[in-house]
């Protein structure tokens, strides 16, 4: 889902710089990609919020197909889902951006990339960090800020999507897939929604699943591997001992994968292409002071509480 992948160094083909070495400012790199793919983004999200309506567990990718040719009228439908899904992603995308300038570190326009209606319709966004990020102060900030706004949006969109939410005993057979649950989701449900029976399930509003999902991306970008966002946070409170936080991780989540969720193993694949050791920064001796230190603690203690063992479930 959401990476962003500042290039410490200035030397990544991420650089936009042409074979001249003058910036690449051009008006597709810097306005018109992010505005198309944002627009794209939108109908593939609204797709996938209309066809959680239409659930097709023997021939997902043919009903969605099916529903948008025989009752494109119905994308309608997908706008709780849509609307709280992106505003979250936007939000995210958004504060690493503001982060970026205030530092004074170039930075694009947030790329959504669109994705599957069969799942939520899109796989996230990112922001090209376009110059080198010198200060640990810059690096938290930057590395922190989208997941913080992206959990403040979600979580209001939690408490409201419950409330809009109802229990049912057991589990639907309707249903595609279940979500998992975390301990800050069961701490909303039991707020919002009081003790539920034994063995009941909740039915969400497409407000709280969107908003479930958002909970998720924060959970899966705060992981303290490389260039997540969570890895850049670890590297500017604990430095060169990121590294070892990142490899004590890998076998949890990889157990987790093999008796879960197999998503565990793709995404500590994917995360770990660009390495799963932060990227040294020049000036490391900044500190970084009292209230970021306590945020930065404060941020394991919330990635604690997001964290769904087990995700995504089929039945």
């Amino acid at each position: 889902m959401d990476r962003e992948p500042p290039q410490h160094d200035g030397s990544s083909t991420d650089d936009p710089t042409s074979e001249s070495g003058r910036p690449d400012n051009t008006g597709f790199s810097n306005s018109l990609l992010p505005a198309g793919l944002f627009l794209v983004t939108v109908f593939t999200t609204l797709w996938a919020g209309a066809y959680q309506d239409h659930p097709d567990r023997f021939h997902p990718f043919l009903g969605a197909w099916r529903m948008l040719t025989e009752r494109p009228g119905e994308l309608v439908n997908g706008l709780p889902f849509a609307l709280t899904l992106l505003a979250i992603l936007v939000m995210h995308e958004l504060a690493h951006y503001v982060a970026s300038r205030i530092h004074r570190v170039p930075a694009s326009l947030p790329l959504f990339i669109p994705g599957l209606p069969v799942l939520v319709g899109t796989f996230g966004a990112i922001i090209r960090i376009r110059g080198p990020i010198l200060e640990r102060k810059a690096l938290f900030d930057i590395g922190l800020s989208g997941p913080l706004a992206g959990f403040v949006v979600a979580l209001g969109a939690l408490i409201l999507g419950l409330r809009w939410s109802h229990a049912e005993a057991g589990v639907s057979p309707d249903s595609p897939f279940l979500v998992g649950r975390s301990m800050l989701v069961d701490a909303v449900v039991a707020l919002t929604m009081g003790d539920l029976p034994a063995g009941a399930s909740v039915d969400l509003h497409p407000v709280a699943e969107a908003a479930w999902f958002g909970l998720f991306v924060t959970c899966l970008n705060l992981i303290p591997i490389g260039q997540l966002d969570g890895g850049h946070v670890a590297y500017a409170l604990w430095g060169e001992r990121q590294r070892t936080i990142a490899f004590a991780a890998l076998p949890i989540l990889i157990t987790l994968g093999y008796v879960g969720w197999a998503g565990w193993i793709l995404w500590v694949g994917m995360a770990g292409l660009m390495g799963f050791s932060h990227p040294t920064i020049p000036q490391t001796d900044t500190g970084l002071g009292a209230g970021r230190v306590w945020l930065g603690r404060a941020t394991v203690v919330l990635f604690v509480l997001i964290f769904p063992p087990f995700p995504i479930m089929t039945h």
